[in-house]
């Protein structure tokens, strides 16, 4: 498996920053709670200063969506959705101990985190313009095509995995009570992105392997080192 961004995606967002990170041996039936905690208070604290419109991360994304003709208010990224929700209602819903610890990292650091079932990507995942074939796949089982030139996650088959880049995941590849293997992508545009992104990582890969005992193989991507094998 590979994991890339296009040439276009580095022209067009030189300062992208990605971090990913490959794991097994994931399993449904694990209590997570009490490890997520202290990110969720790294969450409230940030969030008692300011709200999530006004954090760099978020104002980055922001940026990014105008570039590409979205409304950053209408199509947020996934990080600057779950910290309003996450303001607002004081939690977030459990959904499964991986999404819920990916959530929780994100909420954390301000970034947007995909994590995909890698059982459900052919071949390779590319971040990438669409060519408005693709097929996506939304949880209610509905197919929409991608607009040609929108930022989407693809793999080899021309299934989309994502729409809007760091907008909207695909039911195609979300993390099910079957899932075993799993690739996790954390991205970021700010100034301090490096930094930030390389705690992320280091985060994640800490509890993975205190929560499944597992190990994992990651990467920080940019414009020098462009591709993760995995």
């Amino acid at each position: 498996m590979r994991f890339s961004h296009s040439p276009e995606v580095w022209r067009g967002f030189p300062a992208l920053v990605s971090g990913v990170l490959a794991t097994d041996g994931i399993t449904p039936d694990t209590a997570v709670a009490d490890r997520l905690a202290p990110f969720h208070d790294m969450a409230r604290a940030r969030l008692a200063e300011s709200a999530e419109g006004e954090f760099p991360e978020t104002q980055a994304w922001r940026r990014a969506f105008s570039a590409m003709g979205l409304k950053p208010t209408q199509y947020r990224c996934a990080s600057e959705s779950l910290l309003r929700r996450f303001r607002k209602e004081g939690a977030l819903p459990s959904i499964h101990p991986l999404i819920d610890l990916c959530n929780a990292v994100s909420l954390a650091y301000a970034v947007p985190i995909a994590v995909f079932d890698v059982a459900h990507v052919a071949d390779f995942l590319e971040v990438r313009p669409a060519t408005g074939t693709e097929t996506y796949t939304t949880f209610a089982g509905a197919e929409e095509h991608p607009e040609p030139g929108e930022i989407v996650f693809a793999d080899a088959s021309g299934t989309a995995h994502a729409r809007r880049w760091t907008n909207r995941q695909a039911a195609t590849s979300a993390i099910r009570d079957t899932t075993s293997s799993a690739l996790i992508v954390a991205e970021a545009l700010h100034d301090s992105a490096r930094g930030d992104i390389e705690s992320v990582i280091t985060a994640l890969a800490d509890e993975l392997a205190a929560i499944w005992s597992t190990g994992a193989k990651s990467a920080i991507l940019s414009a020098d080192q462009r591709a993760f094998e995995y």
